[in-house]
């Protein structure tokens, strides 16, 4: 349990970190069923401007946004290393057991 807590903290501190390095994540609008809305093409384009108008008001330096960024990959990189050694603790073809 404390594990998945971890790679839950990691995942989303470098979300967090990708957001403030001025990389906002907006998703194209895709087709799903009625349990999920759907942005339309008007909203989409306005959801970009709003990020667009936000990573302008980032009132970080270009080497912290840098930093930023950096410390969002470090953070996505753990993530993956946590999930592969998980999968190497299950599969015991991978460890000789």
């Amino acid at each position: 349990m404390t594990a998945a807590i971890v790679v839950v903290g990691l995942y989303a501190l470098g979300v967090r970190m990708l957001i403030r390095g001025g990389r906002v994540p907006v998703v194209a609008p895709a087709e799903f069923t009625d349990a999920i809305t759907v942005l339309s093409p008007a909203e989409a384009r306005k959801a970009e401007r709003k990020a667009e108008k936000a990573a302008r008001k980032n009132p970080l330096t270009a080497g912290q946004k840098r930093l930023a960024r950096l410390t969002a990959y470090a953070c996505f990189g753990l993530c993956a290393g946590a999930v592969l050694f998980g999968i190497y603790l299950i599969v015991p073809a991978l460890h000789g057991a």
